[in-house]
C-alpha cells in the first residue's frame, strides 16, 4: 500500500470549489446595459430592487430621485445634455404610472431612453398590478419583456429600439423572475444600428440650385440639426451662400457666425428680426418640426416662398415646397458641395441687412424699473441675470409663462446648453426632475434651473434631488403668485382667476431647508450676496426667489392669446 502524500491528503479530502453561481435576471440586464450607459436614475421599490442591487457591480451609476416621473425626466434630460442615453428605472403599479407624464414627453419629444420597470409575475397580475405595456402604448412607448432565458438579447434590443427609433423603450421584468438565475449565458453582441440615411442626389442637387439662385436665403436650424452634426456643415453652408440664419428653441447656438444669427425664431423671437425672415425668398430648414409655436402660428415664412425641408423622416407640412429626405449632416454637406462646384457667390443678403452685425436686431427690452404693483419686471431681473450667470453653464428650463424670458436673453453655448423637458407634452413640473440628468450629464458646468412658482411647487419632492446631485447649481425662481399662462389667457377671457392663483411660496426658505442658500429678491439690490457667491466661486446651489410681477406679458403668450382668440 503506497502512502499518500501530504498534498494528495489534503487534495482528497478538500471539497472541490463551488461553481461561479449564474447571474440573476436583473444583473444579467445590468451586465447588458452597461457597455452602452453608465448613469441610471430612480426609485427603488419591490420590482426593481434586484437590478438596482446589480447596478454597481455591473460599473453603472445608480442617482436616487425622490419621485418615479423624474426617472425618466432626467434620463431624458442626461441624453439631451450629453447625446448619451441614460436608464429610467421605476417598480411596478404606482410607480410605473407615476411615471407616464414624463415617458410621454419623452415619446413626443423623441428621446432615446430606456426604463427598466418591474411588471405582474408569470403567474398572473395581482390587485395592484395593471396592463403596463398597454398603458406605455398609449403613451407612445414600446415595451419588451425579458426571461430568465433572453434577458441579455432583450436588454439589447431595447437599447437598438431606443436608439434607433429616437423613443423611449420600456423593459418589463417579471417580479418572479427578478432574482432568478439568468439561463442565457452567451457574449454580449454589438448594438445593429442602421447607417445615417443618405438622401438622394437628384433632390440636394435642387435644393442647391435654389440656395444658389437665392437673393435673400434663410436657414432654420432645429435640434435635429445638432443630433446629426451638422453644425459646422450649417455654418459653412451659410457661408458659402451668404444666408441669414437662425434656430428653433431647442437648437439655439448652432451657427458659428453670431453676427450673421437672429438667434430663436418663433414667440422667443426678437419681433423685427421675425419681420425680416418672412423677407427671404429661399428658407431651408433643417432638423425642425416647423410646429405652430416655431411658425408663429403660421405668420413666419411668407407664403409662396421656396421652402426646402431636410429630415430624415416624411412628414408633410404644407409650407413645404421641397422635400429632402436624408441625414442632416451627410445632406448638408452633398449641397455645400454642390453650390461649390457651381461657382455660385454668396448673396450679400446677410451684409446688407441693418441691425444684424451689430446686434440691435437681436436686442430685447430692458423692462420697466418701477411696476405699479411694486414688483419686480421679470425683463429687469432676466437682463441682470444674463450679465452674472457663469458661461459655462447648462439651463434646465420647466414650462409656463415664464419660460420665454430664459429664451430671449440668455444666451446659449450650444443646442445642449438649453433643455426644456415639458414642452413637447406641453407639461409643467419636470423642471427640477430633469435638472437632475442635466447635473449628470455636465458635472463640470454651472446648472442653472429656471422654473416658474406653479411649476416648482408640482417638482418639489426633486428639488432636494438637485441639491444632492448637482456640484453647483443656481435655481431661479420667477414667482408671480399665480399660473402666468392660465392668467394671460383664460383670465383676460373672462374666467374667474381664483383656481389661476397660488398662495406665495417662500423657495429661498425651501431651498435653505434643504441644504441650500437663498435668497429673496424684491428688488436688484437683493442680488448682492447672490453676487458673492459667484465671486467666491460658490459650490452647492444658490435659490433666487425672484418676486416677479404678473402684470408684464411675455411676447409669445400674447401670440398664443391671440391666436386662441382668433379660432373661438
Amino acid at each position: 500500500m503506497t502512502a499518500l502524500s501530504t498534498a494528495d491528503a489534503v487534495s482528497s479530502s478538500s471539497p472541490a470549489a463551488a461553481p461561479t453561481p449564474a447571474p440573476t435576471v436583473s444583473a444579467r440586464i445590468a451586465q447588458a446595459l452597461a457597455p452602452h450607459a453608465t448613469e441610471v436614475f430612480g426609485v427603488m421599490g419591490n420590482g426593481n430592487a434586484y437590478f438596482i442591487d446589480a447596478l454597481g457591480r455591473a460599473g453603472l451609476r445608480f442617482t436616487a430621485v425622490r419621485h418615479e416621473t423624474a426617472s425618466v425626466a432626467a434620463a431624458d434630460a442626461h441624453y439631451r445634455a450629453s447625446g448619451r442615453i441614460a436608464i429610467a428605472t421605476t417598480t411596478y403599479g404606482a410607480g410605473f404610472t407615476n411615471a407616464a407624464t414624463s415617458l410621454a414627453e419623452a415619446a413626443q419629444a423623441r428621446i432615446p431612453l430606456v426604463l427598466v420597470v418591474g411588471d405582474a409575475p408569470g403567474t398572473g397580475p395581482r390587485p395592484w398590478d395593471i396592463d403596463q405595456a398597454g398603458f406605455a402604448a398609449a403613451l407612445g412607448a414600446e415595451t419588451i419583456v425579458v426571461t430568465a432565458a433572453n434577458a441579455a438579447e432583450q436588454t439589447t434590443r431595447a437599447l437598438e429600439r431606443a436608439i434607433a427609433g429616437r423613443a423611449p423603450v420600456v423593459l418589463a421584468i417579471p417580479y418572479d423572475l427578478s432574482s432568478k438565475p439568468a439561463t442565457d449565458t452567451a457574449a454580449l453582441r454589438p448594438l445593429a444600428l442602421p447607417a445615417p440615411l443618405r438622401a438622394d442626389t437628384l433632390d440636394t442637387n435642387a435644393a442647391a440650385a435654389a440656395l444658389a439662385a437665392a437673393q435673400r436665403p434663410f436657414i432654420l436650424a432645429g435640434r435635429g440639426a445638432w443630433l446629426a452634426g451638422a453644425g459646422e456643415d450649417l455654418s459653412r453652408l451659410a457661408d458659402l451662400t451668404g444666408a441669414v440664419t437662425a434656430s428653433t428653441a431647442l437648437g439655439r447656438g448652432l451657427f458659428a457666425r453670431a453676427e450673421y444669427d437672429l438667434g430663436v425664431t418663433g414667440g422667443f423671437g426678437q419681433e423685427e428680426a421675425m419681420r425680416l425672415v418672412g423677407t427671404a425668398d429661399v428658407v431651408l430648414v433643417v432638423g425642425a418640426g416647423l410646429n405652430q409655436f416655431t411658425m408663429q402660428f403660421g405668420a413666419l415664412i411668407t407664403p409662396g416662398t421656396t421652402v426646402i425641408r431636410i429630415d430624415d423622416e416624411e412628414r408633410a407640412h404644407p409650407i413645404v415646397t421641397q422635400f429632402v429626405r436624408g441625414d442632416a449632416k451627410l445632406s448638408v454637406e452633398a449641397i455645400a458641395t454642390r453650390i461649390a462646384w457651381l461657382g455660385a457667390e454668396p448673396s450679400g443678403w446677410r451684409e446688407s441687412v441693418a441691425g444684424l452685425a451689430d446686434g440691435s436686431l437681436r436686442a430685447r427690452p430692458a423692462g420697466q424699473v418701477e411696476l405699479p404693483d411694486g414688483l419686480l419686471d421679470p425683463r429687469q431681473v432676466a437682463t441682470r441675470l444674463a450679465g452674472l450667470l457663469p458661461e459655462d453653464r447648462v439651463v434646465v428650463s420647466d414650462g409656463g409663462h415664464f419660460i420665454g424670458w430664459a429664451n430671449m436673453y440668455w444666451p446659449v453655448a450650444s443646442p445642449n446648453r438649453m433643455l426644456m423637458v415639458g414642452t413637447a407634452f406641453q407639461t409643467i413640473g419636470l423642471g427640477f426632475p430633469s435638472a437632475v440628468g442635466a447635473a449628470r450629464a455636465l458635472p463640470d458646468s454651472t446648472l442653472v434651473v429656471t422654473t416658474g412658482d406653479g411649476g416648482g411647487l408640482m417638482a418639489l419632492a426633486d428639488l432636494d434631488s438637485v441639491i444632492r446631485t448637482a456640484d453647483r447649481a443656481i435655481i431661479v425662481v420667477w414667482n408671480d403668485a399665480v399660473y402666468g399662462a392660465e392668467v394671460h389667457l383664460y383670465g383676460r377671457l373672462g374666467l374667474g382667476q381664483e383656481a389661476m392663483r397660488i398662495e406665495q411660496a417662500d423657495f429661498a426658505a425651501l431651498g435653505r431647508a434643504l441644504g441650500a442658500r437663498g435668497s429673496v429678491i424684491r428688488s436688484l439690490g437683493d442680488l448682492a450676496e447672490f453676487e458673492q457667491w459667484l465671486a467666491e466661486d460658490g459650490r452647492g446651489t444658490f435659490v433666487l426667489d425672484c418676486r416677479v410681477s404678473s402684470s408684464i406679458v411675455a411676447p409669445y403668450q400674447e401670440e398664443v392669446y391671440a391666436f386662441n382668440t382668433r379660432a373661438r
